[in-house]
């Protein structure tokens, strides 16, 4: 990651300075500054363990994808009324355990952000998420890099 980019403290100040590498046609710079803004929105919420840390990420890695599509600022909500409800990482589970693949993945995977997927984080954190998560994520992540 870029110095100016590590050096940049506030989700806002990350989107500024995204629109302006855009401008200067620096989509490089911009896609690194959009990573920043969700480390530190992550980081804001209070995760308390790294899997939190990096499945809040996952999320707001999506929403930038929701905001690309739209045009303007889309949050996940009824990702975020699961956590609300039951945590970080038991809405992971159950994300990734439901019969249809999640739409984050597709839309983080067009962006070049399927590090960010549920199914990736789960895998990098075994340990923290349930047995059929974990099998779940090894099948899927498999299919889809043989697309």
């Amino acid at each position: 990651m870029d110095d100016r980019v590590k050096k940049i403290d506030s989700p806002e100040k990350c989107e500024i300075f995204a629109k302006n590498a855009i401008q200067r046609g620096r989509q490089d710079l911009a896609n690194e500054a959009l990573l920043r803004a969700t480390e530190l929105r992550a980081q804001s919420y209070g995760a308390v363990t790294q899997a939190e840390q990096e499945a809040l990420q996952a999320i707001y890695a999506y929403e930038e994808t929701l905001r690309a599509k739209n045009g303007k600022k889309t949050r996940a909500t009824r990702t975020w009324q699961m956590i609300g409800r039951h945590g970080i990482i038991e809405s992971v589970n159950r994300a990734v355990c439901r019969p249809v693949e999640t739409q984050g993945y597709k839309a983080l995977l067009k962006m070049g952000l399927a590090d960010f997927a549920f199914e990736a984080v789960i895998l990098r954190h075994p340990d923290v998420f349930s047995a059929e998560a974990v099998a779940v994520s090894r099948e899927r992540l498999a299919d889809w890099r043989h697309i």
